[in-house]
């Protein structure tokens, strides 16, 4: 059996939400069936997914992309589709700009794109014109989630499907390390209190409001610490906010790391102050891991973590009211671990990436003829 060659295209490889949902297309899927590619706007990064992804013999073009619009893209993402000439180009992120000349240049496969953020969050507003274009041809669009959906009704005036995101579930209730061991080496106590956020530095992310929150958390909680995890262009910023509220002590930054699961599994509570959201899978891995959440009421995150079943959720931007919701769990271990059980119950119940990767399998399918599998036609 000839197998379907999907090529994903993406702005890079660095390992953050919408990167590893390709690696769990690319290296989860069925391999008998489907061929992929990975192809990076952006020139290799140490630390990135490249080395999952050669690991696994999945073929990676990496395109040295400049910073700002780089027409090159097009000329090179040409000759890539050329070379591979696969079945399906599944875009994300903002590529499109540049995959739909590259496309009628390159044999013009079809085309699949997932909306991982808001609509109107995800580029531009020549993007979104180019985009209203395509997704009115060809171009099969996909939502990541009820919000995301609407968003894109709002912008683009027509629906899109909803293929839900979806992780290793087992991955995170797991751990490779004891809660014990991992305290231990990173210099913390059993007794201490870990509310955790696993997100890039970013302006969507929002960290200084959460570091706001912390500090009124800090100052009723002696055992309370901020453990945050991720890098971005506002680290710098966060820890001059760290310093002048005098929170040194007790904010630690990690930086981006590897052992994700490891980290949730040593701490109690996981926080997220983002201002917007597209499906967080941050959300979905502490959820996995056994942690109730104190975020943000925004984009997905209601759909996955619902308010005093699975954690506590406040309005985007009111830091007193996200502290309000990490005190609430940090000043109840009963209610943490009622809440946090809850929390991985719906993980194993609705999280698990096999559905995820069936449904973008059987969506290739049908955007190149094939009938649905009645099982597999919509992820919700």
């Amino acid at each position: 059996m000839k197998r379907i060659r999907v090529m994903h295209i993406l702005p890079d490889l660095v390992p953050y939400g919408l990167e590893r949902i390709v690696a769990n297309l690319a290296l989860l899927g069925d391999r008998d069936r489907f061929e992929p590619i990975v192809t990076s706007l952006y020139g290799y990064v140490p630390g990135s997914l490249a080395g999952d992804f050669e690991r696994a013999g999945v073929r990676v073009f990496h395109l040295d992309k400049r910073r700002g619009f780089d027409p090159r893209m097009i000329t090179r993402l040409a000759r890539a589709v050329r070379q591979v000439k696969p079945e399906i180009l599944h875009t994300h992120n903002y590529v499109l700009r540049y995959v739909l000349p590259a496309a009628a240049l390159g044999g013009s496969p079809r085309i699949v794109h997932t909306v991982h953020n808001l609509a109107d969050r995800e580029t531009d507003r020549i993007g979104v014109w180019i985009q209203k274009r395509a997704f009115a041809g060809r171009v099969q669009p996909v939502a990541i989630s009820e919000e995301c959906a609407a968003s894109f009704e709002r912008v683009y005036g027509r629906g899109a499907p909803i293929i839900r995101n979806g992780i290793t579930v087992e991955k995170y209730q797991r751990p490779s390390v004891s809660r014990l061991e991992w305290r231990r080496v990173h210099g913390f106590a059993m007794q201490d209190l870990l509310i955790t956020c696993v997100a890039r530095f970013d302006p969507q992310k929002n960290h200084r409001t959460l570091i706001e929150a912390f500090a009124r958390v800090a100052r009723e909680i002696p055992a309370a610490k901020l453990v945050l995890a991720g890098s971005g262009r506002l680290q710098e910023a966060a820890g001059r906010q760290v310093r002048q509220l005098g929170l040194e002590p007790r904010v630690f930054f990690l930086g981006q790391r590897g052992d994700i699961a490891d980290i949730l599994g040593a701490s109690d509570i996981f926080a997220l102050a983002s201002l917007w959201e597209g499906n967080p899978l941050s959300v979905m891995e502490a959820m996995a891991a056994g942690l109730p959440i104190a975020a943000t009421r925004v984009g997905a995150i209601p759909e996955l973590a619902e308010h005093e079943t699975h954690g506590l959720l406040a309005a985007a931007g009111d830091g007193v009211a996200l502290a309000e919701a990490m005190l609430g769990l940090a000043r109840h271990a009963d209610r943490r671990r009622h809440l946090g059980r809850a929390a991985a119950e719906r993980a194993r119940q609705r999280f698990d990436h096999r559905g995820m990767v069936a449904a973008y399998e059987d969506l290739y399918r049908q955007v190149l003829g094939a009938p649905a599998k009645e099982s597999e036609v919509t992820y919700r």
